[in-house]
């Protein structure tokens, strides 16, 4: 059952016992629609989009984040994985003194994760 369903009913605070008399009164009602239960195939292949989903932000998101971060040290680059491959050089150079050592070890770690993602 949809839980939009059951929220009218709800009388107090959220706790189980009041979402357990929620749920009851709901049922009673003889308009209330039921979601059906979904098969092993329907769950799995919902498990398969939301793990694409995940997987493609933890692959875009490194794309606007890292570019923010060394914005704020005054570099940029081009748009896209090629500027990001830029930025990630100036990160790991460690004799490039416009990213401070501290900034280094934080986006060092951004760069690994990135790396781990990509494989």
């Amino acid at each position: 059952m949809p839980p939009s369903y059951v929220k009218p009913y709800l009388k107090r605070h959220k706790n189980d016992m009041a979402d357990a008399e929620a749920i009851c009164e709901t049922v009673t009602r003889p308009t209330v629609r039921f979601v059906p239960v979904k098969s092993p195939e329907q769950q799995g292949l919902m498990v398969l989009h939301r793990t694409r989903l995940v997987m493609t932000r933890q692959r875009t998101q490194p794309l606007q984040r890292d570019p923010g971060h060394m914005a704020e040290f005054g570099l940029t680059a081009a748009i896209g994985r090629e500027g990001l491959g830029k930025l990630i050089s100036v990160i790991l150079d460690c004799a490039d003194e416009r990213v401070t050592r501290e900034a280094r070890v934080c986006l060092t770690m951004l760069v690994d994760q990135l790396r781990l993602v990509n494989v």
